[in-house]
């Protein structure tokens, strides 16, 4: 039910004011066929803003895996202090996405001022990649806890075995470990795809600009304080359906490469 009614209504209610000049507030609307999706191909903001929430995307689904991963193989064995590391590794997670923008804004300009440097949300060029800084650190806890689960569903004995025939820590990590946390690899990825490519929050508070806009942040700024709410509509679908088939296509490919493995 409630799938039904915030996700399915609205998104179906959606549809056919993407083929109308609806501004959004009027009681009327003309029907215009196919003009506002092709308006999107002439759009010169589409391909600044597809690009920044691609690069954003890719930097935040390479980095929090790596670091996520780095973090469970420190932390897999339950001490008390890994307990402890844990907690403190997966609670930028539990943050809300506006609350940590602001709190690592602050931080990054803290550490700039005192080192005197120039803040990475301050130089148009590096503007995207301090946003992925921001998601790097509130979601990399999360890779942690899903590496964790996997990692501890690996059989010792396999790790044993391989340590009596002189397999060294790292040839145990590349045989033994990175095939049997694939499934693990293929959750984090498709997760983090998904939301890199929702893009908005960071975007509307930690930096607004063109240098820091996504598709999501056109589409709002289209509808509501554009009054072009039929064009942002036609954007808003044209861009769901590229979403469903990149994450479609990223887990297509992964899960078949976990059978293959």
């Amino acid at each position: 039910m409630f799938m039904i009614v915030f996700l399915y209504y609205p998104l179906i209610k959606g549809i056919p004011i993407a083929f109308t000049d609806w501004d959004g507030f009027s009681q009327t609307s003309n029907f215009v066929g196919l003009d506002n999706f092709k308006r999107v191909l002439r759009d010169i903001n589409i391909p600044r803003d597809l690009k920044n929430t691609l690069l954003f995307t890719v930097i935040e689904t390479v980095f929090c895996n790596v670091i996520g991963l780095a973090m469970a193989l420190a932390v897999k064995k339950a001490t008390r202090l890994n307990n402890l590391m844990r907690t403190m590794f997966f609670m930028p997670f539990v943050i809300s996405l506006v609350l940590s923008s602001y709190m690592v804004q602050y931080l990054i300009y803290q550490v700039c001022q005192t080192f005197s440097w120039t803040s990475p949300l301050a130089v148009p060029s590096q503007v995207i990649p301090g946003l992925a800084l921001i998601a790097i650190w509130r979601d990399s806890g999360y890779c942690m806890i899903i590496y964790i689960a996997a990692i501890l569903g690996v059989d010792e004995c396999m790790y044993e075995s391989a340590a009596i025939e002189g397999a060294t820590r790292f040839q145990q990590f590349k045989k033994i470990t990175l095939p049997m946390i694939v499934p693990a690899f293929t959750a984090n990825v498709t997760l983090l795809l998904s939301w890199g490519l929702k893009l908005f929050d960071y975007s509307m508070t930690a930096v607004k600009g063109d240098a820091s806009e996504s598709i999501n942040v056109y589409v709002y700024r289209m509808i509501f304080p554009g009054y072009q709410a039929g064009y942002g509509q036609a954007v808003a679908l044209l861009w769901l359906v590229v979403v469903f088939i990149i994450t479609n296509f990223v887990s297509k490919t992964l899960r078949k490469r976990e059978v293959e493995l």
